[in-house]
């Protein structure tokens, strides 16, 4: 970050500490919100996605994630039976449909 940024926003939490603005937010007091998850994205991914989190909106792709890890439970449970291999099936549908929402969200955001 260019150094007159850094200054500029420390100059702004300043005022906003003065005016007050800086009281009872929420989380205040309390750690920071473990966002290790977060690593694999960008910080603009990141922040669009706890953005839409906090809207109540649920991206394809994560919709998906969620999926593929119940698919892969219920293969567990299926070996040995007959079901094992439509569940092997299923998981490689989410799986493929989860990468293509992936590409889909990459590709947009390359513009």
């Amino acid at each position: 970050m260019a150094n007159w940024l850094e200054r500029l926003a420390e100059r702004r939490m300043l005022k906003a500490r003065t005016e007050g603005q800086m009281e009872k937010l929420a989380g205040e007091g309390k750690p920071l919100p473990d966002r290790s998850g977060e690593a694999h994205l960008s910080a603009g991914e990141a922040v669009g996605f706890r953005m839409m989190a906090a809207a109540g909106v649920l991206p394809e792709e994560i919709a998906l994630k969620k999926q593929v890890e119940a698919a892969r439970e219920a293969l567990e449970a299926a070996k040995g039976t007959e079901n094992e291999k439509a569940a092997m099936a299923r998981l490689s549908e989410l799986m493929m449909k989860q990468a293509i929402a992936e590409e889909a969200r990459r590709k947009f955001l390359k513009g």
